[in-house]
């Protein structure tokens, strides 16, 4: 077993030999089998009643089984079962399979506010393909928008049970749906159900997210034991994907609560690390809520620096929900190899490098993929014309309608830059906008989409036609819309007054018909007006004024709408991303993917993903898929930029076979999920870290 030691060191209570309170109570029948002589799972037999109950739960096996349930042996007999499977299916199927169970804030299509949706989203589908048995765990948001009927599909499973944490005993129920090959679990509680995303509004992040995310934590624990999925339990023997802070409590409650009862010591977990900047942090009396034992307060104890403390009686004492997970878990993954070193260090390590540092050896990192069937240039149904690495002028014609929508001047030989990203200091917005007069000096083009969450906590839609009405209403103008503002409630006005900015056009202020050409729910896109109220006035303004210095050469506007970002990755022919720490990037793949060649600063998973452009290798026919720039600075970026846009005009054919290297890259979820395997192999050849 691998040393904790940590610059914070840890209690001697870390890892305690016994537990002196136990929480969870353990029926007297034992493990194998029901008292009555049946066969059965015996998991626990403490039941209240039907709509009440506590801890694990007696299932009862199909009727004519006089074995006790084997997950594993089930679904070998299942898949042994079925018939039809093409070879190439058969081919993808793996020999050893798992029973997974994600545990996570958010997961696409459901609920996303960034990667870590679309990664709980996408690879369990890909590892559900591959024969395995996967469960993905996460709450199931009511928010009174349209949003909600992503959950529709789900029903209730009628299984409530009870979580006591917090002081008191809180009741949540399990809502499900098979699809994909995946059991999507939706934990539902009445702390889900309020305006905003999944962490927050335009107030700040919600003061309850502890208690939302303990709950999580206890249901996603109490899920493989007690629902009867598909007829089954996922049983003991699971693999735990936890997803950053939200899931962390997970593997501490295995090792603090049920490993000392003999339940899930043959179970492994694996904390997969998306953004180390976000950890849980609560003050030290916030302990007791958690529902842990007195003695593991170690696992989860963290001490502020004393720099960072508020004032000089602050003993910087708190407790650390990402801490408690990487000091019990099996295994630690990061989303790419360079973030899986980025995190031992002090620049990258956000206080937890040198604990980071002592689990060196069971941290991988393992680059996210992206969803080809809807990043898909020969077949995207967001874009007007479609293309291929083999057949490359769709691209072009991609871009003239591009300049066509945005009233840029239509110039298929200008370089067109684009950047899409939140206007957020991580993004390097503060980069792009020092650099951006020596930019537009230069003879190219540059679109930005910048995204900010609005008040509500949801993506603007941000870009789209609307009619505007003159105030003698004869005349009627359709405009691409930048900005949107309102200032009262919409609800029972037939009109209202939107102050517009239009791409290519003055700003107005008109009388607006609500009913007549909005293609989504006018509440959506009204939303940039609130999202104005809480972003960054200075970017916003300084959007404004380039686009209306240079307007032949800039547009820009904020809000996310994904039509448009297909639009642009499809249209540029360079993606711009500065970012001062990327975990994995995801815009960039996509970029490759398009035939659009990213220049990106050299961190994190972008280092790792964008292969700097070299045209003398291979015999003169050159190698690479972009160029990366370092350290970030508002020269260095231009430096690259220079020689990327150089490239573009004098070296055609080397243009060419740079695109199309890029968009012959493998980053399928397919190629990660063959990754992920090895880390759950690695898991379980090890006894658990924490018994």
């Amino acid at each position: 077993m691998e040393s904790l030691q940590s610059p914070l060191v840890l209690s001697s209570k870390l890892l305690p030999n016994s537990l002196k309170k136990p929480v969870l109570e353990v029926g007297k029948g034992g493990g194998g089998g029901s008292q009555d002589g049946s066969s059965a799972m015996l998991v626990n037999t403490e039941k209240k009643d039907a709509s009440d109950s506590v801890g694990f739960h007696l299932v009862p096996p199909p009727s004519g089984d006089n074995g006790v349930i084997d997950p594993h042996e089930k679904l070998s007999t299942q898949k042994e079962a079925e018939t039809g499977n093409s070879e190439g299916e058969e081919e993808r199927k793996t020999k050893v399979t798992y029973n997974i169970v994600f545990v996570t804030s958010e997961s696409a299509p459901y609920s996303k506010t960034g990667g870590l949706g679309d990664v709980c989203g996408s690879l369990p589908i890909a590892l559900a393909a591959r024969g395995h048995r996967v469960m993905v765990v996460s709450p199931r948001y009511q928010n009174g928008t349209c949003s909600d009927e992503n959950f529709s599909g789900a029903s209730d499973l009628e299984h409530p049970i009870k979580v006591h944490c917090f002081g008191g005993v809180q009741e949540v129920s399990f809502f499900h749906e098979y699809r994909a090959g995946v059991d999507w679990v939706f934990v539902d509680h009445p702390s889900y159900h309020r305006p905003g995303n999944p962490y927050g509004d335009g107030y700040g992040a919600f003061g309850d997210n502890q208690f939302r995310f303990t709950l999580l934590c206890h249901a996603a624990c109490e899920a493989p034991l007690v629902l009867p999925l598909g007829g089954f339990t996922y049983g003991e023997k699971c693999l735990f994907l936890v997803n950053d802070w939200h899931a962390g409590l997970v593997p501490v409650l295995l090792a603090a609560k049920y490993r000392p009862h003999g339940v899930y010591e043959d179970a492994r977990t694996v904390l997969v690390i998306h953004n180390l900047a976000h950890q849980g942090v609560e003050p030290a009396v916030t302990y007791d809520n958690l529902g842990l034992p007195p003695e593991w307060y170690g696992a989860v104890e963290w001490v502020f620096p004393t720099w960072a403390r508020t004032h000089a009686l602050d003993t910087g004492q708190a407790v650390n929900l990402l801490k408690g997970a990487i000091v019990t878990v099996d295994r630690i993954l990061t989303v790419s190899k360079g973030y899986a070193w980025e995190v031992t260090t002090p620049e990258g390590g956000y206080g937890l490098h040198e604990l980071l540092t002592s689990r060196k050896a069971v941290i991988n990192g393992i680059t996210n993929g992206i969803d080809v069937s809807e990043w898909d240039p020969s077949s995207d149904e967001h874009i007007p014309f479609h293309y291929s690495a083999e057949d490359l002028s769709g691209k072009v014609q991609c871009k003239i309608a591009l300049q066509k929508e945005l009233g840029l001047p239509i110039r298929p030989d200008c370089p067109l830059i684009g950047f899409i990203g939140r206007l957020d200091y991580q993004k390097g917005i503060d980069v792009i906008r020092l650099a951006t007069p020596e930019l537009m000096g230069e003879d190219v083009q540059l679109v930005t989409l910048a995204n900010r969450l609005n008040q509500l906590g949801y993506r603007s839609t941000g870009y789209s036609l609307v009619e505007v009405q003159s105030r003698d209403a004869k005349n009627t103008l359709s405009l691409p819309v930048a900005f949107l503002s309102r200032s009262r409630d919409l609800s029972s006005q037939s009109k209202v007054t939107v102050t517009c900015q239009a791409l290519n056009a003055p700003t107005v202020s008109e009388p607006i018909n609500p009913q007549l050409n909005w293609s989504r729910p006018l509440f959506d896109f009204l939303a940039p007006k609130v999202m104005l109220g809480s972003g960054n006035p200075e970017d916003e303004e300084w959007m404004r004024v380039m686009e209306s210095t240079y307007r032949d050469k800039f547009r820009g506007w904020v809000g996310f709408n994904v039509p448009i970002s297909h639009r642009i990755t499809a249209s540029c022919d360079i993606l711009l991303m500065p970012s001062r720490f990327e975990p994995c990037g995801l815009n960039q793949l996509y970029a490759m993917r398009y035939g659009a060649v990213p220049v990106v600063h050299g961190t994190g998973g972008l280092r790792d993903t964008v292969e700097n452009f070299n045209p003398y290798a291979g015999g003169g026919s050159g190698e690479g898929t972009g160029w990366t720039f370092s350290p970030l600075s508002k020269d260095t970026m231009l430096a690259a930029l220079r020689v990327a846009t150089r490239t573009y005009r004098e070296h055609k054919p080397s243009w060419e076979r740079l695109m199309k290297r890029g968009m012959e890259k493998d980053y399928t979820w397919d190629k990660a999920a063959l990754e992920y395997e090895q880390v759950f192999k690695w898991a379980f050849i090890d006894p658990p870290y924490v018994s």
